[in-house]
């Protein structure tokens, strides 16, 4: 049997059951994508199959996790931030802040006695720069908390609003720790150690409470200084007056010990002692020399080598070399002394003595010259602080800065709901 060009009957009706099977399953998946893209039908390469397929796809429409997110947003951002906005501007207190800068600065005058030996090092004051981080530390410390407290009531001045304004003020029973603490919150000190300048401001429920706090804070620093620079001079001076005490009994036992030598060897110098000798030694080589120019010039005149004027002269020759030769001995080996002391260990002795008393009065000098420079620093002032701006009085409230409050807190906010949206839906498209 023939067929035909487009197959037969049979054929043709399995085709078109096959063509029906999979235009449903087709229908199926786009129904079930468009489910999953909020109503949107699309196909397996992601273009839209057609009206015949829409039919089976419901239109979009916000479900139950679109009304958590808003409520989430209502919580967590709008609540806060209104919360925050009526308390800043309705019941936060205004606050007045007093500015001031103030260094520690040391004298760069040099005096007459620093000029000796560059003593001014030694007894001197501190570097600028590390009495100024003395400073710093001084001012964020609980002692000039306390100081302060006791002559500016802290307690009673910024503890008024609690009632109205407990974010911005400080409980009426607050402890010396809790004031610290609030110390640091309306004190803000800003230090530069390159320049070793420090700016403060302080903050207040008024302007003339707010200067009369900075005042307080430069005084308490200043006298702070002032002990500082006191202690240094009087450590100084102590130090230099030690020093030439010391210095004093080292040269006292030196020149007692070089007066027993000479009592002991019954010799003031030995030194000139010794020239004398060598005046001695250098007599008997002129005569020596003397002796033998005249028996240099007696042999041509005697015949005979038998004559007594020849052998005078040779006897006065032999005598004379003798003699010279005893006497250089006697420099190496012979006791000079009663306690049987030779040259060179009398030498050795006077000459250790000596030193000791040259250099126990060379420290005598330089001890004597650094005590007269300590006196001289103590009776000036080489370390004061310098108030290079004076406290301020404010004419208007600068704090609380609500507009900045709020747009920080409105940032933040939003930072953390996007967060913790983002984390949400992560977690949910992965279960």
């Amino acid at each position: 049997m023939n067929k035909t060009a487009h197959g037969t009957p049979e054929k043709n009706d399995g085709k078109e059951r096959r063509a029906g099977n999979d235009s449903q399953r087709a229908e199926r998946r786009a129904a079930r994508k468009a489910s999953k893209n909020g109503g949107a039908a699309v196909d397996d390469e992601g273009f839209d199959p057609g009206p015949a397929s829409m039919m089976h796809v419901q239109p979009a429409g916000l479900r139950r996790r679109h009304y958590g997110l808003l409520a989430s947003l209502f919580v967590i951002i709008v609540l806060p931030l209104l919360a925050t906005t009526v308390y800043l501007y309705g019941f936060a207190e205004d606050q007045f802040a007093s500015n001031t800068g103030i260094t520690v600065r040391t004298e760069e005058t040099s005096s007459a006695s620093d000029l000796v030996g560059g003593l001014s090092a030694f007894v001197g004051g501190g570097q600028t720069t590390t009495n100024t981080d003395v400073l710093n530390e001084f001012m964020q410390s609980q002692q000039i908390v306390e100081r302060i407290n006791e002559r500016i009531d802290l307690v009673a001045h910024y503890s008024r609003t609690w009632d109205t304004d407990p974010v911005f003020s400080l409980s009426p029973d607050a402890s010396i720790e809790d004031l610290l603490a609030y110390w640091t919150r309306v004190v803000r000190i800003s230090y530069d150690q390159n320049s070793g300048l420090i700016d403060m401001q302080v903050r207040a429920r008024d302007p003339n409470t707010a200067q009369q706090i900075a005042l307080a804070v430069v005084e308490e620093s200043e006298e702070m200084i002032n002990t500082l620079n006191e202690a240094a001079r009087r450590d100084s001076t102590a130090n230099a007056e030690r020093d030439l005490e010391e210095a004093q009994q080292r040269l006292r036992a030196a020149r007692e010990e070089l007066a027993q030598f000479r009592a002991r060897t019954q010799i003031l110098d030995p030194m000139a002692d010794i020239q004398g000798r060598m005046g001695v030694l250098t007599n008997l080589q002129q005569q020596l020399a003397e002796a033998l120019v005249e028996y240099d010039l007696l042999v041509p005149t005697v015949s005979n080598e038998s004559d007594p004027r020849l052998r005078q002269a040779q006897r006065r020759i032999d005598v004379i070399r003798d003699r010279i030769t005893q006497e250089r001995e006697n420099f190496a080996t012979q006791d000079v002394t009663v306690f049987e002391t030779d040259y060179p260990s009398l030498l050795a002795q006077y000459e250790s003595l000596n030193v000791e008393q040259q250099f126990a009065e060379e420290t005598y000098r330089a001890a004597l010259t650094a005590l007269d420079a300590a006196r001289s620093n103590a009776q000036r002032q080489s370390l004061y602080l310098a108030t290079y701006i004076r406290p301020t009085l404010a004419s208007r409230a600068e704090y609380p800065q609500r507009l900045v409050l709020v747009g920080l807190t409105a940032m933040f906010l939003v930072l953390g709901w996007s967060i913790m949206a983002l984390i949400y839906y992560s977690i949910r498209d992965r279960g």
